[in-house]
């Protein structure tokens, strides 16, 4: 089993920066994805932005430019960098880690989630 602990949420003004950090516990070898989601109010949960153990990584489109992933030099630690943060930036954001295979994720982990607030 694997553990996810995020850390780093807050409030900020608009055009701020915060920066996210997980750390993942237990089975973590057999990790090869993380990233990190995000749900505001009424809304489905959203993929912002994803890194693959190989150092592939994807961003939504709302959040290119602006965000970034990377991985600690431990491997089980993931962050977020996110600037020049928007009002509809604000949701609950989720840690994520998986075990895939060809692509297909065959384990899902999940945090308990950490609030970010944008004020305008």
């Amino acid at each position: 089993q694997v553990q996810l602990v995020e850390s780093g949420g807050g409030l900020v003004q608009a055009g701020g920066s915060l920066r996210l950090s997980c750390i993942a516990s237990g089975s973590i070898f057999s990790i090869n994805a993380k990233g990190w989601y995000r749900q505001a109010p009424g809304k489905q949960r959203e993929l912002v932005a994803g890194i693959t153990s190989d150092g592939s990584t994807n961003y939504a489109d709302s959040v290119k430019g602006r965000f970034t992933i990377s991985s600690g030099n431990t491997k089980n630690t993931v962050y977020l960098q996110m600037n020049s943060l928007k009002p509809e930036d604000t949701a609950v954001y989720y840690c994520n880690a998986q075990w895939r295979i060809n692509s297909r994720p065959i384990r899902n982990y999940w945090g308990q989630g950490t609030q970010v607030t944008v004020s305008s």
